[in-house]
Parts: C-alpha cells; sequence; structure tokens
C-alpha cells in the first residue's frame, strides 16, 4: 500500500502541471480578437504591388549582394547603402549610428517620421539587414529588411501623434548574437543614455516563410499544444513584461488585416522568445515584440544555403507588412492605450 506522501506526492504533481499549463493560457498564450480562418481573399492591387517591391528588395539583399556579415565586409556595406539610398530614394532624410567592432565599422541606418502632439513617445520598428555565415539570408533577414523599407514608404505620409523610428540594425547573427556588439544594443543602449521615452518596439524578423502543410510547424515544448500545426501564420512574440503591447499589436493586427496570426507573451527563457533585436531592447527596460514566421521552428532553409529568395511568399508578406503598417499607425495616432 502506497505510503500517505507518495499518494500526496501523486496528487501534488498532476495538479501543479494544470496550474502551470493554466497559467500558461491566461498569461502567455491568450490573445484578444480572432485569427482570420478560411481561404485568403485576392491579394488587392496594392498588396500585389507591395508583394513586388519585397521580392525586388530581397532579390538584391540575398542574391545580388548574398551573405552579408562581419567576415564580409565589403557585401554589410553594400546592404548598408542599400537600405539608406532605398530610404533616400522615398525622400526621408537619412542618420546613420556608427561604432566599431574590433576594429571594423559598423552601421545603423535610421530614419525619423517626427510626431506632433506625442513627438516625445517613440515607437522604433526595425530589422537587421545582416545575415548568417554560410547563408545568402533571404528569410533571415532580408525579408525582415524589406519590411523596414516598404513600412518606411506606407507610414510616410501618414500623420501621426507619436514619432516613428525606422531602423536597419546590422550585427545580428554570429558571432554578435546575445552580445554587445549587436547594432541593436548600440541603438538601444545610446537611446537609453539619452533618456528617450520608446514605447514600443517591433522588431521585423524573418516574415517569408509559409506552408500549407500539417505538422510544417514546430514548437518548443509544451506551446505546440495550443497553436496551430501548419505555419501559414505569422507570430507576434514578446516577453512577459511585454505581454500589453504583445496584445495591442495582436488585437490592431487582426481588426486589420486577413491573414492567420497567434501570439505569445512568454517567458525569455522559452527557445525563441528572445532571439532577435527585441531582445536589446528588453535589456533596457522597453516593450518590444517580435514579428516572425518562427524561423527554425517553421523553415527548413534556415541558417542554410538555400535560404534564397524564391523559397519566400511575398504574397503572404505583402498581407503581414499591410497589417503591421496599418497597426503601427494606429499606435502612432492613438491619444492612450
Amino acid at each position: 500500500m502506497l505510503s500517505k506522501r507518495v499518494r500526496l506526492w501523486l496528487i501534488a504533481v498532476p495538479a501543479a502541471l494544470v496550474l502551470s499549463v493554466v497559467g500558461l493560457w491566461f498569461v502567455s498564450i491568450r490573445m484578444p480578437g480572432e485569427s482570420w480562418a478560411g481561404p485568403l481573399p485576392p491579394l488587392s492591387i496594392e498588396e500585389d504591388t507591395l508583394a513586388k517591391r519585397l521580392r525586388s528588395h530581397v532579390e538584391v539583399l540575398s542574391g545580388r549582394i548574398g551573405e552579408r556579415n562581419s567576415e564580409r565586409m565589403r557585401a554589410l556595406d553594400s546592404a548598408a547603402d542599400y537600405m539608406s539610398a532605398s530610404l533616400k530614394a522615398l525622400g526621408l532624410s537619412v542618420t546613420e549610428q556608427r561604432f566599431e567592432v574590433h576594429g571594423k565599422a559598423f552601421r545603423n541606418i535610421e530614419v525619423t517620421l517626427a510626431g506632433s502632439s506625442r513627438a516625445k513617445e517613440i515607437i522604433v520598428v526595425g530589422g537587421h539587414y545582416d545575415s548568417a555565415p554560410g547563408t545568402p539570408g533571404a528569410d533571415d533577414n532580408a525579408s525582415g529588411a524589406a519590411a523596414v523599407l516598404e513600412l518606411a514608404r506606407l507610414l510616410k505620409s501618414e500623420p501621426r501623434l507619436r514619432t516613428i523610428k525606422l531602423v536597419a540594425f546590422t550585427n545580428e547573427e554570429p558571432p554578435h548574437f546575445f552580445t554587445e556588439d549587436m547594432g541593436s544594443r548600440h541603438y538601444a543602449r545610446a537611446a537609453k543614455e539619452r533618456g528617450d521615452n520608446i514605447v514600443a518596439m517591433i522588431s521585423m524578423e524573418t516574415i517569408g516563410y509559409y506552408s500549407n502543410v500539417d505538422g510544417s510547424q514546430k514548437y518548443p515544448p509544451i506551446l505546440g499544444w495550443f497553436y496551430p500545426g501548419r505555419g501559414d501564420f505569422i507570430g507576434v512574440v514578446g516577453n512577459v513584461a511585454s505581454r500589453s503591447l504583445v496584445h495591442r499589436v495582436v488585437r490592431d493586427f487582426r481588426e486589420f488585416a486577413a491573414f492567420p496570426s497567434a501570439g505569445s507573451a512568454a517567458p525569455m527563457q522559452i527557445p525563441g522568445i528572445s532571439w532577435s533585436d527585441q531582445w536589446s531592447f528588453w535589456k533596457e527596460g522597453y516593450a518590444a515584440v517580435m514579428i516572425t514566421d518562427t524561423a527554425p521552428f517553421r523553415n527548413p532553409n534556415y541558417h542554410e544555403l538555400s535560404d534564397r529568395p524564391d523559397s519566400l511568399n511575398y504574397g503572404h508578406m505583402a498581407r503581414v507588412v499591410q497589417g503591421i503598417a496599418r497597426t503601427v499607425a494606429v499606435l502612432a495616432t492613438t491619444p492612450d492605450w
């Protein structure tokens, strides 16, 4: 016969597991609004044009320029030049944050869309333009860099109370990943030192790969119980401290975009939650989220030579970028969140 201690243990452990799962659901997984379900509507004329523009940027960055990182400085500089020239072609004033790492010069590229009555409240939208060693980096992260360029185009003439800063970061990939040498770490630290009131940061990270195949979407342990098994959606990911921003972005995206979405405000210890430039802003106490196709949890080309422009779905990318543009526009004009 089992002892009383063992019987209590057999009761307590499952109960604790149930409570943990329920807590995870309410704190991290439950999101406002309803995700789009069913067939997607045809692309609008604007979305079709946007898809072509996004493809053009990706083809330059990951096709013509190719692998671009601190071991291939000429290519990395070419990518920075392309980002800068593309923003200037929109009639925007470009500034560069320059810094050195081990004697090499790096650049973050930035444009500012000034706000009006709440100009000191800043929304940062960024994506890194470098690629991992050994890969041309179409999804990771020419897709996010292309999104930054087209978000600048879509947002430049929109009315806004808050200031929007669009930034192309360097040095997100190894060997700088999760170090103080990341371009976004340099940017976020400088912002904190200046006392910038960044009320939201949105990291555009790997937004181009989608699959309708059952089982194409993977997850860290436990999370797979709550999310779709097909990689046909876009994710909005934040840490627990950014939960309010995650909810706001998910709610607005679902209102404006006819595209499936999922959100998570989860502990940073869960693999993937902090894997991009939003981490740099969390380190400084800013609320930040990542917009992502979930990268290695879906895309078999992640950090591979096969991460090429023809592997991406530009129509889906256009729907996502259009939805994020409308979401950012609302964030910039809503007096109180």
